[in-house]
């Protein structure tokens, strides 16, 4: 399997059949080559930096109904909560004083945030900050939309695609949502002058190595900024409760090839890549990640801001849990980076 990974290191890119071969071999040996060969090709392009992204959960409520999510419209256990302007300013204000240059504000689709609020607060934070990046992830919205956002001054917009199988999202959300618009979304975004950030979830009910490849050339085609993957985590008050959750050994062997495949992109590192033997965060960064995102979120906010089933909630928001968050990454090798940390333009 070596020679497969060289090549892929070499040039790129694979035949189908070679990306399903890789994807399925389980073995430590292709395991730790491939995060080797990953961790060469990022260091190529951004020396052994780390991006950190002070992350803000402004909103518990969304209208959709995926099936997975702990905050559907349809959940009743889900506890409910919206940040105002003044609280999302003054988590942000915190993660400045903490030496984050990027804040990423993350919601349900909820409709409390109009364009009009939310443009005020992207304004003021980019009065605020000038030297920051300005992230959203605010889900599928109009292109319009999206415009005013980046007019108001955001820089960045996440928004995962989740499975490139039309088959498999139909599985996992309502009827009411559909693929198409989540991909004319994403282009929508590209075409308005965003960095875009897409990605999909590993070890979904039903998905095979074939959807996992058809996630793969979706990328290709996109060519996105940001790639987010992470492993499917069930929810106990969800249709999806009893289901295996994903692999996070499958996850780092997708983040290595997704690095190997897309050298400049830019890669977050979650703790839901925890393997028995190490830290999911410090795991993915040694599989080619350069991107971590500490919450910087209200504690209250954070306990209620539930997608999955045993979510970390930490202090990494205090000045204490940072410092111990850089401590780590620097044991590991690696060094914060006090830049925005932008995708590098090919």
């Amino acid at each position: 399997m070596t020679e497969l990974i060289d090549k892929l290191y070499e040039t790129g890119d694979l035949s189908d059949n070679e990306l399903k071969m890789l994807i399925e071999d389980e073995s430590d040996n292709t395991a730790e080559y491939l995060a080797k060969r990953a961790d060469e090709i990022r260091r190529r392009h951004y020396g052994n930096k780390v991006f950190l992204r002070g992350l803000i959960e402004i909103s518990s409520y969304c209208k959709n109904d995926c099936l997975y999510c702990g905050i559907r419209r349809s959940c009743k256990s889900a506890e409910r909560y919206r940040l105002d302007r003044q609280q999302i300013l003054d988590c942000a204000d915190i993660g400045y004083k903490l030496g984050l240059r990027t804040f990423v504000m993350q919601g349900g689709e909820d409709a409390f945030f109009t364009d009009e609020y939310v443009c005020g607060i992207i304004s003021e934070l980019r009065q605020r900050y000038p030297d920051c990046a300005i992230t959203l992830s605010l889900g599928e919205r109009s292109a319009e939309s999206y415009r005013k956002m980046k007019a108001a001054g955001a820089d960045r917009y996440l928004l995962r695609h989740e499975t490139a199988s039309q088959e498999l999202y139909s599985k996992i959300h309502p009827q009411e949502m559909t693929l198409d618009n989540r991909i004319k979304c994403l282009y929508n975004l590209k075409e308005t002058g965003f960095q875009t950030g897409a990605g999909f979830m590993v070890g979904i009910p039903w998905q095979t190595s074939d959807d996992i490849v058809k996630d793969i050339r979706f990328l290709q085609e996109l060519q996105p900024q940001m790639i987010g993957i992470g492993p499917f985590i069930p929810h106990k008050d969800t249709p999806f409760r009893d289901e295996k959750g994903g692999s996070p050994y499958l996850t780092l062997r997708l983040l290595g090839i997704i690095r190997l495949m897309f050298p400049k992109v830019l890669l977050p590192a979650t703790t839901a890549l925890g393997t028995a033997s190490e830290n999911g965060r410090i795991a993915g960064l040694k599989t080619g990640c350069n991107v971590i995102m500490p919450n910087i979120s209200p504690e209250d906010a954070r306990k209620k801001y539930n997608l999955y089933d045993n979510k970390l909630v930490s202090g990494s928001e205090t000045a204490e849990g940072i410092s111990l968050l850089k401590a780590e990454i620097e044991a590991a090798g690696y060094t914060v980076s006090d830049e925005r940390g932008d995708c590098l333009q090919e």
